[in-house]
C-alpha cells in the first residue's frame, strides 16, 4: 500500500541558493520520499550517502577547490544521511555561496539537530521540513471519512509509522514497532551524546508512557531511576529533540493559583509508547484509553500545525485545585482551550478558566468531531 506524504512533491521547495532540509525521526519515509521524488526528476543530479567516508573527506575538508569539484556538472546534490557528516553545514555553505544555481537536499534523523549541524552556517540558506509519522491528514488521501473514523482503534494502539501502517497483519504490526523501538528509536542519542546505555533511556520512556496526559515530577522520576534531577532534564531534552516525546508546558499569566514549572510529556506515535510497555490490547481490554486518546490528539494536531504553517505556542493549563484544560493553542493574539474526552458527554469549562481569560475560546473534542481538530 502506497502512502501518499504531505511533501510528495519536492519540487516545490527547491530554490536555487537553499538548501532543502528534510529531517524527522528515523523510520519515517524520509529516503523513501526522497528515492521517489529523484524516479520523476528531469534535474541532472548526483545521490551520496553521509555514511560514505569518500563524500565524508570532501565535505569536511573545507577545500574550495575539491568541493566544487565534487559538485561540478550537476544541477541538484543530494545527501541522505547527512547527519553523517561532521560540519556539514560549512560544507554545504561553500556549495551555496559559490554556485548559486546549484540546488541541493539534505536528509537527516533528528540527530541532524542534535548535533547542531546546519545552525550556524546555513542561516538563510536553508528551508527545513520536517517529516513525522504517517498524519490522519495524510490518511485522508487513502480514505474517505466513515473508513477513516474505522481505522480509529487501529490509529490508537499501532500508531502511524509507515512500514506499520502498510501492513494489515497484526502480528507483523507489533514485530516491526518493536523493531523500531529496539533498534531506531534512541540510535542518534546514544551516538551522540554521553548517555549511560539504552536501559536507562528506556526506563524513563515506560515511566513516561504510564503518565501521559499527568504533569511530572523530574525530581521523583530521578528517584525511581536513581539519577539527579539535572540528568533526568537532559535525557528529557534529548528525547525531545529525537522527536520520541513531546514536552508541553504549563500556561499562566503569572497568577498564583496556576501551575507553570512542570511539563506533560507526549509520546510523537501512539504505537511508539505501546510498544515500550509491551500493550497492543484492544481498547476494550484496556483501562488507558484516556491517555491514548489524548496522546493520538495532542501528535496529531502538531502534525496539522507544521504541515498546514498554523503557528501557535502550546500549553496545558491546571490550577492548584485541580482545575485544567487539556491543550491550550496561543495564536492570533488569542487563546483556543480544547478539552480531550473519549466518552461524549457535555463539560463546562472551568469557571476560573473563563473569568481568568475571558476573551478566550473552550471546545471539547470528542470521537464525532475530532477530524476537524486534526485533519
Amino acid at each position: 500500500m502506497k502512502i501518499p506524504r504531505i511533501y510528495q512533491n519536492l519540487g516545490q521547495f527547491l530554490k536555487p541558493g537553499k538548501v532543502l532540509v528534510i529531517y524527522g525521526p528515523r523510520q519515517v519515509g524520509k529516503t523513501t520520499l526522497l528515492i521517489d521524488f529523484l524516479k520523476e526528476t528531469q534535474i541532472k543530479y548526483r545521490l551520496d550517502s553521509g555514511e560514505d567516508i569518500r563524500i565524508q573527506e570532501v565535505l569536511i575538508s573545507q577545500n574550495f577547490t575539491k568541493i566544487l569539484e565534487y559538485a561540478r556538472g550537476y544541477e541538484l546534490i543530494v545527501i541522505n544521511e547527512a547527519q553523517k557528516i561532521k560540519n556539514i553545514g560549512q560544507g554545504l555553505k561553500i556549495l551555496v555561496d559559490k554556485i548559486p544555481s546549484l540546488q541541493i537536499i539534505v536528509t537527516g534523523s533528528s540527530s541532524f539537530e542534535l548535533a547542531g549541524q546546519t545552525g550556524e552556517p546555513l542561516t538563510g540558506r536553508k528551508i527545513t521540513l520536517t517529516l513525522f509519522p504517517v498524519s490522519q491528514i495524510e490518511f485522508s488521501g487513502l480514505y474517505n471519512p466513515f473508513d477513516l473514523k474505522n481505522k480509529l482503534e487501529e490509529y490508537l494502539i499501532y500508531g502511524g509509522y509507515p512500514e506499520v501502517a502498510a501492513t494489515n497483519e497484526l502480528t507483523e504490526k507489533k514485530r516491526i514497532l518493536n523493531e523500531i523501538t529496539g533498534s531506531y528509536l534512541l540510535k542518534d542519542i546514544l551516538e551522540l551524546e554521553k548517555v549511560k546505555g539504552s536501559k536507562i533511556l528506556l526506563d524513563l520512556l515506560r515511566l513516561l508512557a504510564f503518565q501521559v496526559g499527568s504533569e511530572v515530577s523530574l525530581s521523583e522520576i530521578g528517584r525511581q531511576l536513581g539519577i539527579d534531577y539535572k540528568t533526568v532534564a537532559r535525557y528529557l531534552d534529548l528525547l525531545e529533540k529525537a522527536f520520541v516525546i513531546y514536552n508541553l508546558r504549563g500556561y499562566s499569566q503569572n497568577l498564583r493559583k496556576e501551575i507553570t514549572k512542570k511539563s506533560k510529556f507526549y509520546f510523537y506515535d501512539n504505537g511508539i509508547r505501546n510498544s515500550i510497555i509491551s500493550n497492543f490490547n484492544s481498547i476494550e481490554l484496556r483501562n488507558d484509553i484516556g491517555h491514548l486518546w489524548e496522546n493520538f490528539l495532542v501528535v496529531e494536531r502538531l502534525k496539522k500545525q507544521s504541515y498546514k504553517n498554523i503557528y501557535a505556542n502550546n500549553y496545558f493549563w491546571r490550577t492548584w485545585n485541580q482545575k485544567e484544560v487539556d491543550f491550550v493553542e496561543e495564536r492570533d493574539g488569542k487563546l483556543y482551550g480544547y478539552e480531550f474526552k473519549w466518552q461524549e458527554k457535555p463539560i463546562k469549562p472551568p469557571k476560573e478558566w473563563i473569568e481568568t481569560y475571558s476573551n478566550s475560546e473552550f471546545k471539547i473534542i470528542n470521537r464525532e468531531n475530532y477530524m476537524d481538530f486534526i485533519g
